[in-house]
């Protein structure tokens, strides 16, 4: 089986807030034009416009409608792609070290020479990020774009996740999250991130920032109403609702 670094120079990842995504799509799309020309092509489709369509993924995102007793719903988009969790168990249950996490920046990745279809590392994962491509017969995977952050042939503002680059709300942030004074360690921080299904212990590093409280027009002509935030529904918050409803996935 495939050991884990016990320590990473970084902890590059994404910060999600679940406040500002509008489920445009937009980051699903750019990923997958990215990476079909990438370290990870060809990201195949079978039966694109068909019946039965289906292909490899490396960014969904899921929409839900939030029913409040007495209140107006909300609908919550959840983008949803690999956490590069820093007790990955998608590798260390890989017979072949094809499942790898880099000690330079903590990245997950898959080397496609060295893997052999078995799937153990898509059962291992609980948030369905592991994709199969049937034509190719390996694992793949978001990679955080590797091939983009690193890539000095283009312009610094540029080096960026192709999913956070194509975000047009801003809900996406890439950084450094083993550096507890970078941006996306302080909007951690001042937005109260959280990690999915934390009770897993596998510690992603990416990070879910809640939805805020919402206002609504008063049909009465009085001021507008607050709505609690959707964290407050259950004791668990929204994440953990949303955990439960991941849990569900095939």
């Amino acid at each position: 089986m495939t050991s884990l670094p016990q320590n990473t120079e970084k902890k590059l990842g994404l910060v999600i807030d679940l406040d500002t995504c509008v489920g445009c799509q937009a980051c699903v799309t750019s990923c997958k034009s990215w990476n079909s020309g990438g370290m990870m092509a060809p990201l195949t489709d079978n039966n694109a416009y068909g019946a039965g369509a289906d292909g490899v993924w490396f960014n969904r995102v899921h929409t839900y409608e939030l029913d409040v007793e007495a209140k107006p719903s909300q609908t919550l988009h959840f983008p949803r792609s690999c956490l590069h969790c820093e007790n990955a168990a998608c590798v260390t249950v890989c017979p072949t070290g094809a499942s790898y996490k880099r000690s330079s920046d903590g990245i997950v990745l898959v080397d496609e020479d060295k893997c052999i279809g078995c799937k153990l590392c898509s059962w291992a994962c609980p948030y369905g990020a592991r994709e199969y491509d049937v034509f190719e017969g390996v694992m793949k995977k978001c990679t955080l774009c590797v091939d983009r952050i690193y890539n000095e042939n283009l312009d610094e503002k540029d080096r960026l996740p192709a999913c956070v680059s194509a975000c047009p709300t801003g809900a996406r942030h890439f950084g450094d999250l083993g550096d507890p004074v970078s941006a996306v360690s302080k909007l951690v921080d001042d937005r109260n991130g959280a990690d999915l299904m934390p009770e897993l212990q596998y510690q992603p590093i990416n990070k879910y920032l809640p939805p805020r409280p919402r206002k609504v027009e008063n049909t009465d002509g009085g001021p507008p109403h607050t709505l609690d935030p959707v964290e407050n529904i259950e004791a668990e918050g929204v994440l953990g609702w949303v955990d439960r409803m991941l849990s569900r996935l095939d």
